[in-house]
């Protein structure tokens, strides 16, 4: 197979313009010429054509695709012939979520929020149906408008009801290393906690415009996300709501078993964040409570050496003195007076 451009013809699809062209795929807006409708395909490179892991990998994409239908899930089409390798889907006039925060850089908390929810309920609905993005990033999420968005690209995606492709053959794209949560870090498939980490990360960017970790390279940064603790948003906007900084870092935890347990649990969190703090495990508060405050973490424990030791001192003290006390010098004040007194 070779390239094709706008102007070209592919089955019932006529391709009117060139959307986006990425290492691996090409994205055209195109025309179905039997129905009228606008449509987006997504063609391969030809070089990936005839790669077995690659081809797989569109394959279960499309499948996945067909199977969703969520108002927050881009919509899959099913070609009535297909010639070649290639993906059909709804066309969706809007801007990417990294187009509207490099306009914007940071997002008010309401609208920060008002994303994050709309993501969380299509996980939801995704976890609910064995599906795991694993990829949830501003890039791969569409805003229409003021309101409403849709997810994008599942070529990474975990199907529980579809386990034939290895987890090996796709250890060379397990996500992107700013979103990525730290067991995929590790080259472990992940489950509902990898993607409510992946929106705790967004949902941190859009109120901070910064990430919790300083990193100079993809490596770095990776290695940081499984050996430090992320810097609590407080540390770039003093102002946050506090309980929803501790929803936020329980959200992007290290340990999977810090993080809320399903979409439904963090949906619920971020919707009233006070009652999420409350809710939240004891150590949770404790860990949000000790990043969110590292000055009192360091004070407390220098506060109890200070007592320790000014006691210690006294104690010192009480026994020099009493050691000069003349009692003190007689080797046996009360027994009998030595010879020659």
């Amino acid at each position: 197979m070779r390239e094709v451009s706008a102007g070209e013809k592919i089955d019932d699809y006529e391709l009117t313009e060139l959307l986006a062209r990425s290492g691996m795929a090409s994205i055209f807006k195109a025309q179905d010429t039997a129905s009228g409708e606008t449509v987006v395909l997504k063609i391969p490179h030809p070089q990936y054509e005839s790669d077995v892991v690659f081809f797989e990998r569109f394959r279960r994409e499309e499948a996945l695709g067909l199977r969703l239908d969520h108002p927050n899930v881009i919509k899959m089409r099913k070609p009535r012939v297909k010639s070649r390798m290639y993906m059909a889907m709804e066309y969706i006039d809007g801007r990417s979520l990294r187009a509207e925060m490099q306009e914007k850089r940071t997002l008010p908390a309401e609208r920060a929020l008002e994303i994050a929810c709309q993501v969380v309920e299509a996980l939801v609905y995704l976890h609910a149906n064995g599906v795991v993005h694993r990829d949830i990033k501003p890039e791969n999420i569409l805003l229409l408008g003021e309101h409403g968005l849709k997810i994008l690209d599942f070529g990474i995606a975990l199907d529980e009801s579809a386990r034939r492709l290895t987890w090996t053959g796709l250890s060379a794209t397990i996500g992107t290393p700013d979103y990525m949560a730290p067991e995929q870090v590790g080259g472990r498939r992940g489950d509902a906690r990898t993607d409510v980490y992946s929106v705790g990360m967004l949902l941190y960017e859009m109120l901070t415009g910064d990430l919790p970790y300083e990193a100079s390279s993809p490596q770095a940064l990776m290695r940081a996300k499984t050996t430090e603790e992320p810097r609590p948003p407080s540390y770039y906007l003093p102002n946050i709501d506090p309980a929803l900084e501790t929803v936020i870092l329980r959200a992007i935890a290290r340990a999977p078993r810090d993080r809320q347990e399903t979409a439904a649990e963090f949906l619920a969190d971020l919707r009233d964040p006070a009652a999420a703090a409350l809710r939240a495990p004891e150590e949770a508060r404790e860990r949000a409570s000790a990043r969110a405050h590292p000055i009192r973490r360091l004070a407390f424990p220098a506060v109890v050496a200070s007592i320790v030791v000014g006691l210690s001192t006294l104690v010192w003290l009480s026994h020099r003195t009493s050691d000069t006390t003349p009692a003190a010098r007689d080797p046996a004040p009360f027994g009998p007076a030595p010879k020659g007194r």
